[in-house]
């Protein structure tokens, strides 16, 4: 069904919710580095950068299954036929990723709980964190590999290879941080400070793959869409 003129395509909202969400750790991280920044505010900016995580994952994930639906391409023009179809590899890819960002959810709002346990704290705090963390790495290589075809290639004139490529440093990012944020016996962290950088390092990446995600739209509409020649007939 054809976009009515001037309505933002899912892809458009799909971007713009992950660089909000992207934004929101972003700011965060920096702004616990500094101990002299309110507690209260970094929890509820992870938290809301967590539900715009959720809610550009969920509308990812719709439109990787209505893609899929499609006709598949023949065997013939995957460059790596070992792999499943590019567009079944993004429906699993984008809901292993959905997974990922509600346990952020669950991660960033008990974050917020105070006089936790070391224990406690590593149940339900880190835990999610961690297997969040987790299915963004995997979510990350398959749709690395779904859009080069293959395990491992550089495509640096394709547009969707930077984005599957900043993504997934993004999410090796958050896994060092996961790593990181383990809480010890002694209540400390492994590494706050390491935490906290790498947790910014990987939102700002996060924050660049969503704004190469955003399509070039029509500035008005009264702005003419050239149609390629196929879809004419």
């Amino acid at each position: 069904m054809p976009r009515a003129p001037g309505r933002r395509s899912p892809q458009w909202w799909t971007g713009v919710l992950f660089a909000v969400g992207s934004l929101c750790f972003l700011v965060a991280a920096l702004a616990s580095l500094w101990s002299s920044a309110p507690r209260s505010a970094i929890g509820v900016t992870f938290f809301a950068g967590s539900l715009c995580f959720t809610a550009a994952a969920l509308l990812q994930h719709g439109t990787a299954i209505r893609d899929a639906r499609g006709p598949l391409p023949p065997p013939a023009t995957l460059r790596h036929p070992s792999l499943w179809p590019h567009r079944h590899v993004d429906v699993l890819a984008t809901f292993v990723q959905l997974v990922g960002t509600v346990l952020f959810n669950v991660n960033t709002l008990l974050a917020m709980e105070d006089h936790l346990t070391a224990r406690q704290a590593d149940l339900r705090v880190w835990a999610p964190d961690a297997i969040g963390s987790v299915c963004f790495l995997i979510a990350s290589q398959l749709a690395f590999c779904g859009t080069c075809r293959a395990w491992f290639a550089v495509r640096a004139h394709e547009r969707d290879w930077w984005i599957a490529a900043v993504n997934l440093l993004g999410s090796i990012a958050f896994g060092i941080a996961a790593v990181a944020s383990l809480v010890l016996p002694s209540g400390d962290a492994v590494s706050a400070t390491l935490s906290n950088a790498t947790t910014a390092a990987g939102a700002a990446c996060f924050l660049v793959g969503a704004l190469l995600l955003l399509p070039h739209e029509p500035r008005s509409q009264g702005q003419k869409v050239r149609v390629p020649r196929a879809e004419r007939a």
